[in-house]
């Protein structure tokens, strides 16, 4: 990780330079995906919402929106992103670790995510196919899951 760079927790100012970043990431279709739609029901948990800042610019930003998956507390992790001038420096494991352990220390039962097993698995996620679904369409192969408590099953 770039000595320069400081991780802290995302703050209310933040939101239009995060906003930006993830629509220069993901593009404008982003708002239409399930993970979106199923963040867009909930508000996103600030204390488990981090980005990366380097001389006053936001160049990553990690997301978790508080979700219930079978009745218990939980995280729907994402969206995460670094700029691409940022990219391969680390930005995106150091956001994943720091946001994952604000989620452990909130007492999260676990957190579901869509996205990319290479990726996330580096993390501890596993394939939560049949074992967590989601309200929308989803790909069921790119529901993934890290359990904190034991089993985390369900809607």
């Amino acid at each position: 990780m770039p000595p320069d760079l400081i991780l802290r927790s995302e703050l209310p100012a933040d939101g239009s330079h995060v906003e930006a970043l993830y629509a220069r990431a993901f593009g404008p279709g982003r708002h239409a995906r399930s993970a979106y739609r199923m963040r867009g029901a909930s508000l996103d948990d600030k204390g488990v919402a981090v980005v990366a800042e380097r001389k006053g610019l936001v160049i990553g930003a990690i997301r978790q929106t508080a979700v219930l998956v079978g009745g218990q507390p939980a995280y729907m992790l994402g969206p995460l992103a670094v700029a691409e001038t940022a990219a391969k420096q680390g930005i995106g494991r150091a956001l994943m670790h720091r946001s994952l352990a604000e989620a452990r220390e909130r007492g999260a039962s676990g957190i579901v995510l869509v996205g990319d097993l290479p990726f996330y698995g580096a993390f501890g996620f596993v394939s939560a196919q049949g074992a967590v679904w989601l309200p929308w369409p989803f790909e069921a192969h790119r529901l993934l899951v890290l359990p904190f408590k034991g089993e985390l099953a369900g809607p």
